[in-house]
């Protein structure tokens, strides 16, 4: 039997079964990578209602000016409007979920004139010297765990978010990359050359990334985690459960384990905490680490395709080319030898 030879029935079924398999990859995806599709998607309709657009009108035309609507909406700084890299992404999100989720069949080329224009309002913003959002995150380097590891506090919180901050650090991640750990996804290599990260829960893909011990133990995410681990050890008085969160809630008071393992914001918090603690000269973030092993990666000579490899990065991802960019210049320099 042809497809166009089914009977109705056979059609609904068929459709139930299209809707169900569709929720089910959806559910399978990161719950930070959902929250963001809706989140955008939720911005779409916004601009819609606002505008008397029919929801589904996702058009060349019709991006265009939602491009240029999210322009105008405040953004997360006080005193500054969105973002360019909000609406980048809220642009993209609208045009996965039409065609993800509203089964819509939308040209390959559809927010090409859109991101021109978004390109024309960066151009004028910078010309401008418009301030808005909160900027890239700060790299987090080496320097700087160090003066993070001497000010942590010698109690379970502290063995905690040196543990947490060094692992980051050590494997390139995202915030949600670290939260989702478990115990049974940190190991140590059979021929004792570090730590084996199975990363499985990812907004990208799974990876299994080669944690080497470093030299100066302060920040030797090796070293860190088996502190950690052994501090959890003896107060649980056994050993680790291989199914329980690998980086543990602690209580404010800095000494007892609470249920459950920390959120992906919380991670985040963390890392901007161990900053304020420390009196650093930048303010990091939860991106921090990532942005700081790619930069002092780079500068130590490493492939940028180890690099990459490490973090989970396409081999061109744009991303990580920015942040070499911002530590090239200083070795090979038009002004070096002038003068």
């Amino acid at each position: 039997m042809k497809p166009e030879d089914f009977n109705t029935e056979t059609r609904a079924l068929l459709e139930a079964v299209g809707l169900a398999a569709k929720k089910t990859v959806a559910d399978s995806r990161p719950e930070n990578t959902r929250d963001g599709y809706e989140q955008d998607w939720a911005a779409w309709k916004r601009f819609t209602a606002e505008k008397g657009l029919p929801v589904l009108a996702v058009e060349e035309g019709t991006l265009v000016a939602f491009v240029h609507w999210l322009w105008q909406q405040p953004g997360k700084k006080p005193g500054t409007n969105t973002a360019p890299s909000t609406v980048k992404r809220r642009l993209s999100g609208v045009i996965v979920t039409a065609r993800r989720e509203h089964s819509l069949t939308l040209d390959r080329k559809v927010g090409a004139l859109a991101r021109e224009y978004l390109g024309a309002l960066v151009k004028q913003m910078e010309k401008d010297g418009e301030q808005r959002g909160t900027g890239p995150a700060a790299a987090l380097l080496p320097v700087h765990m160090k003066q993070i590891s001497k000010a942590l506090p010698d109690n379970l919180r502290g063995v905690r978010d040196r543990s947490l901050m060094t692992l980051h650090f050590g494997v390139a991640g995202r915030e949600h990359e670290l939260a989702y750990l478990r115990n049974r996804d940190i190991t140590e290599d059979p021929e004792g050359r570090g730590l084996l990260v199975d990363i499985r829960v990812s907004k990208v893909s799974p990876r299994k990334v080669k944690v080497l011990p470093l030299q100066d133990t302060r920040i030797c995410p090796v070293t860190a985690w088996r502190t950690y681990k052994a501090a959890v050890e003896e107060l649980a008085g056994e050993p680790l459960n291989p199914d329980e969160y690998a980086l543990r809630r602690v209580h404010s008071k800095g000494n007892a384990l609470m249920a459950g393992g920390i959120t992906p914001e919380a991670v985040g918090d963390v890392i901007t905490r161990c900053g304020d603690i420390a009196n650093l000269d930048i303010r990091p973030t939860g991106h921090s680490p990532r942005r700081g092993l790619a930069t002092a990666a780079k500068k130590a000579g490493n492939d940028r395709s180890v690099i990459a490899a490490q973090g989970g990065w396409a081999p061109n991802s744009t991303a990580m080319e920015g942040y070499f960019e911002d530590g090239d210049g200083w070795e090979e320099n038009a002004l070096r030898g002038v003068g």
